[in-house]
């Protein structure tokens, strides 16, 4: 393949992935949201998508979200290191929680599913502040593909069958050759682009 060659397939294929690509994430998103309101209303967590011709190729199934421990107010969660495990703190030019705390602290948080955290030399339990259980991941789903559903999407894709499923401006039919006089679609065409009746002598 010549470099001229290579350069053009490489364009067309960026502009191809990043349609691609943007209508993915459009497509995603719209599931994600239609599956959690099936999932608040009917209880609904996964579904089958088949192509046009009704062939399972993939199962499409809700996916939890996780929540962790946080620090979200550094000042009043270190005032209270320094007032309840003093041996945590770091003296520099200022005062912070040593890392490994905070990291075994937030670990035991998240573990607990809640901000209260038990002092294991004095058995004292402590609402730890400055400290909230947030959100880590957003609840998302996952698409599982049965043995042969991606062959069998590309042989769809290939025999045309998925345009208006995906990417229909790809699989548009060009547009008809029509006499450049009459505008009509029955050919054949000369090479000045009659049609055979427009190219007739007039007698």
């Amino acid at each position: 393949m010549s470099l001229k060659d290579a350069a053009a397939r490489e364009a067309t294929l960026k502009t191809l992935l990043d349609v691609i690509d943007t209508e993915y994430k459009v497509a995603r998103a719209e599931v994600q949201q239609l599956l959690d309101a099936a999932s608040a209303e009917t209880g609904t967590r996964q579904i089958s998508a088949m192509l046009p011709d009704g062939t399972p190729v993939a199962t499409i199934s809700l996916s939890a979200g996780s929540a962790e421990a946080r620090v979200v107010d550094l000042d009043v969660f270190t005032a209270w290191v320094v007032a309840t495990v003093a041996g945590e703190i770091e003296r520099r030019f200022v005062t912070e929680v040593r890392p490994a705390f905070t990291k075994k602290l937030l670990a035991e948080l998240t573990a607990a599913g809640g901000t209260e955290w038990a002092d294991p030399e004095t058995g004292v339990i402590h609402d730890v502040p400055g400290v909230a259980i947030q959100p880590a991941r957003a609840r998302g789903h996952r698409v599982s593909f049965t043995k042969t559903g991606k062959d069998q999407v590309m042989a769809a894709w290939r025999r045309g069958q998925l345009a208006g499923v995906a990417l229909p401006e790809l699989a548009e039919e060009p547009e008809p050759i029509r006499c450049s006089r009459c505008q009509g679609e029955d050919g054949p065409f000369t090479d000045a682009g009659l049609c055979e009746a427009c190219a007739r002598p007039i007698p």
